[in-house]
């Protein structure tokens, strides 16, 4: 395979947004449980007042819905807000400060609503969505800011005093803010949306809101719109006399990915084809919509037809009046129709069919026309993944499956003998998946091919096959244009190794083993090992910790670690995180590798590993992970280590050996005896 890898500009626009969608996404998201409770009880309420006259029950289960989306919803946002930026200290601060924020609303529209003339309408309350977006985090912010003054000048004895007091005095004051300060203008926020999405409904203008939100939506910049604009402003309408919102339905709606993916199906060609039904399944019940963007990138005219899918479907939705209680989550047609008010099954369905045929049309037109120049064959879905996976910033499963499908050849007509294992700097996760892929050509009986580790641009030209990580593998095609290209993502147990294993057994490879270069090649593998250097890895470098810890706390520690043990200056904790702003070094099995870019060797001034295990979890890039090894190699010391590192983490055995660990000894001991081999 060969894939193209979009860099990303950690400061770009595009990137900019993307992060901020994704932080809205990452409040909103764990809340959707508590806005489906809300969906499921308002419609229960309102089938039960239609078909009863006055039932008590139905008037007691209505005092739930009130509160529950002008109160608890928006203080659940408020502490998930909160605790992504500073735990459960963040979320108590911002939950606070966000009632200060709704009661702010509530008072300035009573005093509104008691001036108004009789007869006329009184404005409907505000439910503090967006409120609580914006002042969870800030409060949190202003918390860990606030902590960081005092950190370590607090006399012992008065440390719990100083923290409660501290987030109870930020509390209140952050309410007074948002009382006075941040509720009126979110009132005129939402005003002022509310009246633009009247004037688009009122003009039949609304369906022109595809044009923005089906090409956000395959550059993963939806989430802005989406959790932003969108959710608020449905769910105030949804609260109200409506009691449902065509809003819901303008991003959730499956049928423009299903009408492409039907497409495919009929009318792809290779690799695009083949995986194009599979990938129907996951989008349209499954409510995955990210399989379907590859499809898309690889053609872009195809935006045309998921455009005109989606307006096709507003525009159905619009004719019938229909909507859905609260957000379909994820956007399947199971979580839609569940979603769907009980007016509104004819109008939705018919927008969910007639969107997928008009995508589907358009979409096959525009294959048919490429079909006889063999567009879409396997080299460009591949690259088109690869693409899709660099927008997305973090890794899929799913896209990881597109990639696996389409990864390998079947066959090569060239014998494969020099294989290498490339990523930026050639230092920490060639060397771990050149150990493991060379693990499995031992497994599997061959003898004559060299596996070995390269930094990209050292690739000397002469490959027969190079393996990558997806976004680096346009770089590498480049060094090595006449090679076989394979894309990766879980270093320790990709499952295009054993795809590998294939294509090099069937190219006719066997014989006796081929000198392998002294860089990565382990003792026992037919190459010439490098010995170890005592003191890359001791016990002082070994840490264990019950809690979790975020990204960038694992990656300070990491190299304050290597500093303490002299390996590295004080740079290379900027380096390692340029290093994650490129390029994720997750390799799998719970394990990260951080180290620094290629450029960061002035920074180094020893060998050393460290190794800290956390047993809360750290999020890496959207992956779990439980080990964090910090690396710092000068010239080849450190990588014989490395290499056995990865062919015990590539044990699933060793890895609960080492997470049942209970001293750092016991982690030194298990790491020692894979390094004596």
């Amino acid at each position: 395979m060969t894939a193209s890898a979009e860099k990303t500009q950690p400061g770009s626009v595009r990137v900019a947004v993307q992060k901020f969608g994704s932080f809205l996404s990452g409040m909103i998201m764990p809340v959707i449980p508590a806005l489906i409770a809300w969906g499921i009880i308002t419609a229960i309420v309102v089938n039960i007042e239609q078909f009863s006259d006055g039932w008590a029950v139905a008037d007691a289960l209505s005092t739930i819905v009130g509160p529950m989306i002008h109160y608890l919803l928006p203080v659940l946002i408020a502490v998930q807000g909160g605790k992504m930026i500073y735990e459960m200290r963040g979320a108590v601060v911002g939950a606070v400060a966000t009632f200060g924020v709704i009661a702010g609303s509530d008072f300035l529209i009573a005093e509104f609503n008691a001036a108004l003339p009789e007869g006329q309408d009184p404005l409907a309350e505000v439910h503090m969505f967006i409120g609580a977006m914006i002042m969870g985090p800030l409060a949190a912010w202003l918390m860990k800011k606030a902590d960081g003054l005092w950190e370590g000048k607090i006399k012992a004895g008065f440390e719990m005093l100083v923290n409660m007091f501290s987030a109870g005095i930020l509390g209140f004051l952050m309410a007074v803010v948002g009382f006075f300060g941040l509720a009126p203008v979110i009132n005129w926020f939402m005003d002022v949306l509310g009246s633009a999405v009247s004037f688009l409904v009122e003009n039949q203008l609304l369906p022109l809101t595809s044009l923005i939100i089906e090409p956000a939506k395959v550059f993963f910049l939806n989430n802005a719109i989406n959790h932003g604009v969108l959710t608020p402003l449905g769910v105030t309408e949804s609260a109200g006399e409506a009691g449902k919102s065509i809003l819901f339905l303008l991003e959730a709606n499956p049928g423009p990915g299903a009408g492409v993916l039907l497409a495919f199906t009929i009318f792809g060609v290779g690799a695009a084809r083949a995986t194009a039904p599979g990938a129907l399944l996951i989008h349209f019940v499954g409510g995955i919509h990210e399989v379907y963007f590859p499809y898309v990138l690889m053609k872009p005219t195809l935006l045309l037809a998921v455009v005109a899918g989606g307006a096709t479907g507003v525009t159905t939705n619009m004719l019938f009046d229909s909507g859905l209680v609260y957000p379909a989550a994820p956007g399947s047609i199971i979580a839609v129709m569940f979603a769907t008010a009980a007016d509104s099954y004819l109008g939705v369905i018919l927008s969910v069919i007639l969107s997928t045929a008009v995508s589907f049309a358009v979409a096959a037109v525009i294959l048919l026309a490429d079909r006889r120049r063999n567009v879409g064959g396997d080299d460009e879905f591949s690259s088109a993944v690869a693409k899709t996976a660099a927008a997305k910033g973090k890794s899929s499963s799913h896209l990881d499956n597109l990639a696996g499908a389409a990864a390998v050849p079947a066959s090569s007509t060239e014998q494969i003998r020099t294989v290498y294992f490339a990523c930026d700097a050639g230092m920490g996760s060639s060397a771990m998946g050149a150990s493991v892929l060379r693990k499995k050509f031992q497994g599997a009986g061959i003898e004559n091919v060299s596996v070995t580790n390269k930094a990209i641009a050292g690739l000397p030209g002469d490959a027969d096959l190079v393996i990558t990580q997806q976004n680096l593998t346009d770089r590498a095609r480049v060094k090595e244009p006449n090679a076989i290209h394979v894309s990766v993502d879980n270093f320790m147990n990709a499952p295009e190794y054993d795809d590998v294993v294939e294509l090099v057994k069937n190219s006719g490879a066997s014989g006796e083993t081929a000198a392998a270069d002294p860089i990565s090649a382990p003792a026992g593998s037919g190459g010439t090992a490098t010995a170890v250097k005592s003191g890359i890895l001791t016990l002082e470098q070994i840490r264990i910790h019950s809690g979790a810890a975020t990204q960038d706390q694992a990656l300070q520690e990491a190299a304050d670690i290597l500093e303490s043990a002299g390996a590295v200056t004080s740079d290379y904790l900027q380096a390692m995180r340029d290093r994650e702003a490129t390029v994720s070094t997750f390799m799998g099995s719970e394990l990260a590798i951080p180290h620094g870019t290629n450029a960061a060797k002035a920074a180094i001034k020893a060998s050393a590993l460290s190794v800290v295990r956390y047993d809360g979890g750290v999020d890496w890039s959207g992956d779990h992970t439980t080990f964090v090894i910090g690396i710092a190699g000068v010239g080849d010391e450190h990588l014989e280590i490395l290499s056995r590192i990865a062919t015990l983490f590539a044990d699933e055995t060793e890895v609960a050996k080492l997470k049942a660990a209970s001293t750092e000894q016991e982690i030194l001991d298990l790491l020692s005896a894979v390094n004596e081999g």
